[in-house]
């Protein structure tokens, strides 16, 4: 599956100016950074917004499905939303619910360090 560069562009540009949005390619998608936060992930062509016990309600409210995927029979959910249907050609809705994101990335405790062999 390839990475969908022009969504990329998009959020870059429609972010521009409350941050600088970075990526990292992952598994044919790729992470989404605002200013070194993780605010998103960009997989199966689709937008997903980081999202916590904090903002649940309002991706509740919005009718956002939940991340999920399968790995060795069984279902994985992770804390990211789809990203609302007009998230994608208005600029400032975008944004919006990006600020809400980055509100649950900056609370998500910080990772620990894989161990090495």
């Amino acid at each position: 599956m390839a990475l969908d560069t022009g969504l990329v562009e998009w959020v870059r540009e429609a972010l521009a100016p409350i941050g600088t949005v970075t990526m990292r390619r992952m598994m044919g998608g790729a992470t989404l950074y605002c200013d070194g936060t993780v605010f998103a992930i960009l997989a199966f062509d689709e937008l997903w917004f980081k999202a916590d016990a904090e903002s649940d309600a309002a991706w509740d409210a919005a009718g956002a499905d939940r991340f999920t995927y399968d790995a060795k029979g069984r279902t994985i959910v992770m804390n990211y939303r789809r990203a609302p249907a007009d998230a994608y050609d208005d600029a400032d809705t975008l944004r919006e619910w990006s600020v809400l994101a980055i509100g649950a990335g900056r609370r998500a405790p910080p990772r620990k360090a894989r161990k090495k062999d």
